[in-house]
């Protein structure tokens, strides 16, 4: 990753069923300086990321017309170190290591409901992990900076 892109944040793609969620999702990360796309189903988030790069995936597992666990290797048979955090409302008993042990790319689990602290640091996790360094110092920022009012952070509630 460059230097240019680490200093404006990361170019997200969203892959989310739930409008509301994703609209949370997408005002937070836009505030913490990311540039994010968002798409309602993996066969859109797939369109997209064929029209154009992106420097990490958030996807739910659970949506129509392509699933996350179908767009997560297609994504990454083009750009293997994709990192990736995926978030659900539906993990089977074995997803954790189901998702472990299909990737060896950077990747991130979030169970819905999560805070959108926990979004921003499973980020900044993944991105590390990936080598870029410097875009996870720059592209994470602090659960402080989600809110701009003081008060209890917001859950995401969306399953």
């Amino acid at each position: 990753m460059d230097h240019a892109l680490a200093r404006r944040g990361l170019r997200i793609l969203v892959a989310e069923d739930e409008p509301l969620a994703a609209m949370v999702i997408e005002d937070a990360l836009t505030e913490c300086g990311h540039t994010v796309v968002l798409a309602a189903d993996g066969e859109e988030a797939l369109r997209l990321a064929e029209a154009g790069s992106f420097d990490l995936l958030v996807t739910d597992l659970a949506m129509p017309r392509m699933t996350g666990w179908e767009l997560i290797p297609r994504l990454r048979a083009a750009q293997p170190d994709l990192p990736v955090v995926v978030m659900t409302g539906f993990l089977p008993a074995n997803g954790h290591s189901l998702l472990e042990s299909r990737e060896d790319s950077p990747m991130a689990l979030l169970l819905k409901p999560f805070q959108l602290g926990d979004l921003v640091k499973a980020i900044g996790d993944v991105v590390a992990r990936s080598g870029a360094q410097s875009g996870a110092q720059s592209g994470a920022r602090s659960a402080a900076q989600l809110s701009p009012r003081p008060g209890p952070e917001p859950l995401l509630q969306v399953a």
